[in-house]
């Protein structure tokens, strides 16, 4: 029997050609290919810079250091997401926050955000990082009045959504990236994502002080620019060679042939994301009248993830597995995870992430997914659940 995965990549030979080329030329790594990923990628989800590095959590991280994330750095997340859009705040020494989640959307619920910023002395918040969960894009415009109000920058973790948007307060779409509302936005390119690099991922703003900082910050700290030099010829001889570690910065690059991957698989990036709405809105269709609880539906959901819920989810998740579809479950609440019980965090303190969690299974949901496999999926989930 052959098996479902809950998420796969779809390499075609246009994007093996594209790697090929990359191999047999002169660069493996920081040649020109990194550039024209960076302006496709920006032009694709609308911002006016783009920053490729090694992988979504070196994002995140680039993102606290650009921002001057230290000790004294206190940021509010969800508890629905990759322990990633946390851990960034405490590879700096931040303090980690969380708020709970909408039971509609899955998303950081702003009301129970701004519940906590007010419970706090002013001042007290530096940051907020929103997920775009499962593809779902948040509404960054009311985040946006909430974080001037109370002077807190914005990270958007887009790890899911590329391609997603949500409609403003005037009926435009607001693409998940596009720097009109967050500070810096990150994505990930891991194989179960819309583009799949092997690992990547891209940072955008539309800030060119973030954009130095991040470029600088992502290789060691080191500029061969010479118009930036701070030593003089006095203090060290300088030439061709010469370059400068300016700051404690990271190798967090990404190589030429994930860059041209990315590039080939941005070619098909709408025809993805097309795919995958029509894949959802098969599985609404098919679960409409059941007791399986499916995900809301809104036009720029991005489905990187396709989300139900029932009530009898590890029967299920067992059953589906004996039938070789390998549904999966996003994801464990943070702060239920031992590091952050460490930190004060316990079972009750977000009581619609944790109930979220107990019901929540992720089905198969990627572009390749033929109708006859997912129809499939629907006929063993309906089966079990309805027994």
């Amino acid at each position: 029997m052959k098996s479902i995965p809950y998420g796969r990549q779809t390499i075609t030979e246009d994007d093996i050609k594209a790697v090929v080329d990359v191999l047999q030329s002169d660069f493996l790594t920081q040649g020109p290919h990194i550039s024209t990923f960076e302006q496709k990628f920006a032009e694709y989800v609308g911002s006016k810079y783009a920053v490729a590095v090694s992988n979504g959590t070196a994002a995140l991280h680039l993102c606290a250091l650009a921002l001057g994330v230290d000790e004294k750095t206190r940021v509010i997340t969800t508890p629905i997401t990759f322990a990633a859009s946390a851990n960034c705040i405490k590879y700096c020494g931040g303090e980690v926050y969380f708020a709970d989640i909408d039971p509609k959307t899955f998303l950081l619920d702003i009301n129970k955000v701004k519940e906590l910023i007010e419970s706090k002395p002013k001042g007290y918040f530096h940051g907020i990082i929103p997920v775009d969960f499962a593809g779902n894009a948040v509404n960054l415009e009311e985040f946006k009045k909430l974080a001037d109000e109370h002077n807190l920058w914005i990270v958007e973790d887009a790890c899911h959504a590329p391609g997603g948007f949500f409609k403003d307060s005037h009926n435009i779409d607001q693409y998940c990236g596009n720097g009109n509302f967050a500070d810096l936005s990150i994505f990930s390119f891991h194989p179960v994502k819309h583009i799949a690099t092997g690992e990547g991922g891209m940072i955008t703003t539309n800030s060119k002080d973030l954009f130095d900082k991040l470029t600088l910050l992502r290789t060691h700290g080191i500029t061969k620019n010479a118009t930036e030099f701070k030593n003089s010829q006095e203090t060290v001889a300088q030439g061709p060679w010469y370059y400068e570690m300016q700051t404690l910065g990271y190798n967090y690059r990404l190589t030429d042939f994930q860059a041209a991957l990315g590039v080939s698989q941005l070619t098909r990036a709408n025809d993805n994301l097309s795919r995958r709405r029509e894949l959802a809105k098969r599985y609404d269709e098919a679960f409409k009248n059941s007791t399986v609880a499916t995900p809301i539906s809104v036009e720029g959901n991005a489905y990187h993830l396709y989300v139900i819920k029932v009530k009898n989810r590890l029967a299920l998740y067992e059953h589906l597995r004996s039938n070789q579809i390998f549904a999966q479950v996003h994801y464990v609440p943070v702060h239920l995870m031992p590091y952050y019980q460490e930190q004060g965090f316990k079972k009750g303190d977000f009581p619609l992430a944790e109930a979220y969690y107990d019901e929540c299974l992720s089905l198969p949901m990627y572009q390749s997914l033929t109708e006859q496999d997912q129809q499939f999926v629907i006929d063993t989930v309906l089966s079990f659940t309805e027994r």
